[in-house]
């Protein structure tokens, strides 16, 4: 895509994600309501410090964030999970794809990790993306959560390196 590039995510990145997450619906896709947002996002943002979030910029403004959720234990600092947030007026575009994968090579080359897993909630605009990067369902949990009255199924995917 012209114009898209991705460098890492700064603390000043909260306030476009935040913006993100207060559109109806943005918060579908994830476990924390709008009353968790706040705390949700600080923790997710906070991980900049460690150079292990990505933003992904469209003529110099952020239109996405990714984050590799890093354990913090030696006995399983070998994998983590990951969230990703494309702004809702640039979806569609190739944007999570290229994230998606740069997080990718991010966690195998900076972090050498062995695995990266992601929690998804049933239907998810991002199965198909995570399924063309070799994620593989590991476990799904029916009726998991209920958002907006709705019972969903939580599915976990990983992929292996």
């Amino acid at each position: 895509m012209e114009d898209f590039d991705i460098r890492f995510t700064t603390m000043e990145d909260y306030e476009p994600l935040h913006r993100w997450f207060s559109e109806p619906g943005a918060t579908d896709d994830f476990a924390f309501d709008e009353k968790e947002m706040e705390s949700a996002l600080k923790n997710w943002i906070g991980f900049c410090k460690y150079k292990a979030s990505l933003t992904g910029m469209i003529r110099d403004v952020p239109c996405a964030v990714g984050t590799l959720f890093l354990m913090p234990y030696l006995k399983v600092a070998h994998h983590c999970s990951f969230y990703l947030m494309v702004d809702p007026q640039h979806r569609n575009k190739g944007i999570g794809t290229s994230m998606v994968r740069n997080l990718l090579h991010l966690a195998k080359t900076r972090f050498r990790l062995e695995s990266v897993h992601v929690e998804v909630f049933e239907p998810s605009p991002l199965l198909p993306l995570l399924e063309k990067q070799k994620f593989e369902m590991f476990a799904r949990q029916e009726d998991y959560v209920k958002m907006n009255g709705e019972r969903k199924a939580r599915i976990l995917l990983e992929h292996f390196f």
